[in-house]
């Protein structure tokens, strides 16, 4: 049976919304995250690489997380994104999220110089679990090879998971490589696992996974969370293949500015197309290209 005292089902890796300015719009934020779990949503994990986390300051960062506090998401319905190079930053915002009442903060591991050794990445963790030293905290690792430029060793999320069952107790795998998730669901029974990518939500439910942490998720959140209410149904396998095709609707393009226009557009609210450089707006023609996707996947419902 599906444990609900810990965050289960669909998350959406929050965008984060800008002012003119390119500060960071927390009124904005506030609205967005409760349309959010409004709209199929169980949960959110904001500050993460959908919310531009990488390019806020740790004030920026810790703001976010006390504003979402403040307005009442805290629990199960949150994962903090908390991974930053700097160890000491990591250990603030977890302590934060802890303070707020966070369910969980999703964790990188620090990635700035490449091909560590297996048992740095042992240390980098653990010296943060013991530099937090809270028995609340639950820490669910990220994995994003794409991004991160190396991939957590099955070997060593293995090792962090027996050395910390009641604090590593999960991850985001957004390395797109389903079979190493299944791997992973086999090997690891105990371990909660949310694909980075709702097109692995039903098979990884099939398999013990928890939900997914997606991106995409910002627009399909309905869809997504009426996958997730049905996954055991006959028709699972249909709103699979639905819900991937919503997805798709971004592919081939920078996601976070094209999701960012496609809710300025349907909102009327232009001020949604913000995105802090390195990201430049979405092309109109891009914006356009993912609209006639959506449509074409017969997508219903507008920000």
């Amino acid at each position: 049976m599906t444990d609900t005292s810990q965050p289960t089902g669909v998350y959406a890796a929050a965008l984060t919304p800008m002012t003119a300015d390119l500060a960071v719009d927390l009124e904005r934020v506030v609205a967005h995250n409760r349309w959010l779990l409004a709209n199929g949503c169980d949960g959110v994990a904001p500050l993460g690489t959908t919310g531009e986390a990488n390019s806020l300051s740790l004030d920026e960062r810790l703001a976010i997380l006390d504003v979402l506090a403040d307005a009442g998401i805290t629990g199960t319905q949150m994962i903090a994104g908390v991974g930053c190079c700097a160890f000491p930053d990591t250990v603030a915002l977890t302590k934060r999220a802890l303070a707020n009442g966070a369910g969980g903060v999703l964790m990188l591991p620090p990635f700035y110089y490449k091909a560590p050794s297996e048992d740095g990445l042992f240390a980098a963790y653990a010296n943060i679990i013991d530099q937090v030293g809270d028995p609340a905290l639950q820490i669910y690792l990220y994995n994003f090879p794409q991004q991160v430029g190396f991939e957590l060793p099955l070997s060593l999320i293995a090792q962090l998971h027996e050395a910390y069952p009641n604090t590593v107790v999960g991850m985001k795998d957004s390395s797109g490589d389903w079979p190493r998730m299944e791997q992973i669901l086999a090997e690891l029974p105990t371990f909660r696992l949310f694909p980075g990518s709702e097109e692995f939500l039903v098979p990884a439910l099939r398999l013990g996974g928890v939900g997914c942490i997606s991106a995409t998720v910002n627009v399909n959140a309905a869809y997504a969370g009426e996958t997730y209410k049905h996954w055991q149904d006959a028709d699972a396998d249909d709103r699979q293949a639905h819900l991937t095709r919503l997805r798709q609707a971004f592919a081939g393009m920078a996601p976070i500015p094209a999701m960012k226009a496609y809710f300025g557009q349907v909102s009327g609210d232009s001020g949604w197309a913000n995105v802090r450089p390195p990201f430049q707006p979405t092309t109109a023609a891009e914006l356009a290209l993912a609209s006639e996707r959506l449509a074409e996947a017969d997508f219903a419902v507008a920000a």
